[in-house]
């Protein structure tokens, strides 16, 4: 959805020097960078999307329709605002046949350490495409949608599940679609499973949970009355199911959200946190927070107080300080959006106003903000005072940290971790629990997930200090064997695997078993009474492992 800009004529290009403003409480906002030709009058170029964390440290992302042939491009910015193209799509010419064009979404960092991102236009069918970029700017198409059989035109990127494939979602509506959630090999086998407007139409990209669920919302479809957008949950093999509808904005005692653009993201207390372009008391936006199980809460409404942001377009981001950060498409002191902070009970404040200090700093932000592992939040606006787009920083005096790609892992599994002053690293470690590591470079490293590892944060320890990761780290359990393979109800199984440090719950089929955890590699269950032949299961808060075959229960 695009905004409402002013249009503003380019009179000649300039050099941009960094610009600084200080907003409440001392949070220091700078203008980084100046993306030439983007969204004005003349070009019809449009803004930058949403930025993504690379191995190296930098940012990239895409924008729709710059390059040679005008037809879209990836990018690489680094965090003190030097850009570089990348990749300028179509540039066979003719109708993209081969690399597609159009990209929207931005791109999403994999675990092979390329990146991930889709196209709207082009490829085979001229509906799109699924592609993989090495950082250096080498594509490969590895997927075109063909509307009418698969959706097409998706504007959001991928994201990567814990199971390794890639997720995401397509948007358009024709021919009785309304949209889809795929799931993707990585040598871009596709499965798509539509939706059918009763429950949404135009899904957003949605969000991994901790129960390894997928957690989205749609921006339309949904309630028959008011047709304002749905939250749903999808399991990995496509199950889609309603959590809320969106009843939008009745009358200024009746009212609830409307049109959830942004992506969720889950808060550190489990639940999830988004935002709805229209709806709420005053039909600005709101923010609303809602249970896995579906159990919805509407936070706040924008447009409460003078001065509020409004239309709230891009979503939030959730601080390592347990507080979300998002920005507002209008309103503020001069109507060109707000930086705002919320808590998850709803407390919201304002923290920068666009525009406040100088129009050149950007107007219009329409991107989530990212936190970089520096501390720093970083985004992009649609325009500043001569139409151009900005890339710009946000300093809360956050501490730097570590992220993980993944954020969960069985034991003896590879993970990923983005940080800075990695060169000299000294240990890392897994809730405590000390893990073998491999640095690759200063902003990048590898470690295995150590047996008798339980969830909680990882820590590596740098010459500078120690850093922690933003999130918690699940250690998903597994199950390899158990002996013996039959019994009478009361016979002692030992059951091996790993992760089994902090398993909370053994099942025998479905019914619950007393056991012991001897160590992270074997657990002793007694099969209970009323248990019946079936697979054994073993749950902690990293997931749950079921094993392969089945035990058969003897008279």
């Amino acid at each position: 959805m695009k905004l409402s800009i002013s249009k503003h004529p380019v009179l000649f290009a300039i050099l941009m020097v960094l610009m600084s403003a200080v907003g409440a409480g001392g949070q220091t906002y700078s203008n980084l960078y100046a993306y030439p030709g983007t969204n004005n009058n003349t070009s019809g170029i449009t803004w930058p999307s949403i930025l993504s964390q690379g191995q190296d440290g930098n940012l990239y992302s895409t924008i729709q329709t710059n390059g040679a042939a005008n037809a879209g491009s990836v990018y690489k910015i680094t965090t003190s605002g030097s850009y570089s193209l990348l990749y300028g799509f179509c540039a066979e010419g003719g109708h993209c046949l081969t690399t597609g064009a159009y990209p929207f979404g931005g791109v999403t960092l994999g675990l092979d350490g390329n990146l991930w991102g889709t196209t709207q236009g082009g490829g085979k069918d001229g509906a799109g495409t699924v592609f993989k970029m090495t950082p250096a700017g080498t594509l490969t198409t590895l997927y075109s949608f063909t509307n009418g059989n698969d959706d097409s035109a998706p504007v959001f990127t991928l994201l990567q599940g814990q199971d390794g494939n890639m997720y995401g979602v397509s948007e358009e509506q024709y021919n009785g679609q309304y949209g889809s959630f795929f799931k993707m090999s990585t040598k871009g086998k596709i499965s798509p499973h539509p939706f059918a407007y009763t429950n949404g139409a135009s899904p957003s990209l949605p969000v991994q949970g901790t129960d390894g669920n997928f957690y989205g919302t749609t921006q339309v479809g949904g309630d028959k009355t008011c047709r304002c957008g749905v939250v749903y949950k999808a399991t990995a093999a496509g199950k889609i199911t309603v959590l809320h509808y969106f009843t939008g904005y009745q009358s200024s005692t009746q009212y609830d959200g409307s049109r959830p653009i942004g992506i969720l993201v889950q808060g550190s207390d489990g639940n999830f946190y988004g935002t709805t372009y229209q709806g709420g008391a005053v039909n600005v936006g709101t923010v609303f927070k809602i249970t896995p199980s579906g159990s919805y809460t509407l936070l706040y409404s924008f447009g409460s107080v003078a001065g509020d942001g409004t239309l709230p377009i891009a979503g939030l981001t959730l601080g390592t300080d347990g507080n979300f950060y998002g920005v507002t498409g209008n309103g503020g002191t001069k109507n060109t959006g707000i930086i705002f902070k919320i808590t998850p009970k709803g407390s919201e404040t304002l923290l920068y106003n666009f525009c406040s200090v100088s129009c050149y700093d950007g107007i219009y932000p329409t991107t989530p903000m990212l936190q970089h592992t520096n501390g720093k939040f970083y985004g992009n606006t649609s325009g500043n005072s001569l139409g151009g787009a900005v890339f710009y920083s946000f300093d809360m005096g956050l501490k730097p940290f570590v992220q993980m790609v993944l954020s969960a892992g069985t034991v003896g599994s590879t993970v990923e971790i983005l940080g800075q002053g990695f060169t000299g690293a000294s240990s890392v470690t897994f809730n405590g629990t000390p893990a073998t590591f491999k640095v690759v470079s200063d902003t990048y490293l590898t470690a295995k997930v150590p047996a008798g590892a339980t969830a909680g944060n990882v820590s590596v320890a740098t010459s500078s200090g120690t850093l922690a990761s933003n999130r918690v780290f699940l250690v998903v359990p597994t199950i390899t064997s158990f002996t013996p393979t039959s019994g009478p109800v009361g016979t002692q199984v030992v059951i091996s695997g790993s992760g089994f440090t902090g398993v909370t719950s053994v099942k025998f089929g479905s019914k619950a078993a007393t056991f012991t955890v001897n160590n992270d590699s074997t657990i002793t269950a007694t099969v209970p009474t009323g248990a019946k032949t079936g697979k054994i299961s073993a749950t902690s808060a990293g997931g749950k492992a079921t094993s392969k075959t089945a035990f058969t229960v003897t008279p």
